[in-house]
């Protein structure tokens, strides 16, 4: 089962205790639409991931969100429950906002999400033209390097 963007976004928001600014959460639902289609063979967002000159965003959270830049995103979303704790998408998302949170300094948080989502031969970067919109990303290519990144982080716990 798949969730619509927005409801993505804010339950990502609440995870990371609204501290994330526009950046960190495209980077985090981008890593959150990988372990879902790793760990459930389908995507967790009902959106295409587009590749930009920022890294990989859904466009409909760009434009919802941009108003607040750097700063961190607040509640603006319009309804009041968010997904549901047991959801597999829910709980996809909080994994993913677990190992954010577990970062510290937290300053270093946003340099090793770049590092993560712009991996050699991932999705974002097979995808990747300097100044161009709308280039979509697979959800193929996501899923393969969601499998990378897997791959990765058990060999280095190894």
């Amino acid at each position: 089962m798949t969730t619509t963007s927005k409801f993505a976004a804010h339950r990502m928001c609440v995870s990371l205790d609204w501290s994330a600014n526009l950046q960190v959460l495209q980077k985090a639902l981008y890593l959150s639409q990988a372990a879902h289609l790793v760990e459930h063979g389908e995507p967790l967002v009902n959106e295409h991931f587009h590749s930009t000159d920022v890294g990989p965003i859904l466009p409909s959270v760009d434009q919802d969100l941009k108003g607040f830049g750097r700063r961190p995103v607040k509640n603006i979303f319009w309804f009041n429950r968010g997904l549901l704790d047991h959801a597999p998408e829910a709980r996809t998302i909080d994994l993913i906002a677990e190992r954010i949170k577990s970062r510290t300094p937290s300053r270093e948080v946003g340099a090793w999400l770049v590092k993560l989502t712009h991996m050699d031969g991932g999705g974002w970067a097979k995808h990747y033209r300097p100044g161009g919109l709308g280039v979509v990303i697979p959800n193929r290519d996501i899923l393969e390097h969601g499998k990378a990144l897997l791959f990765q982080e058990t060999r280095s716990a190894a």
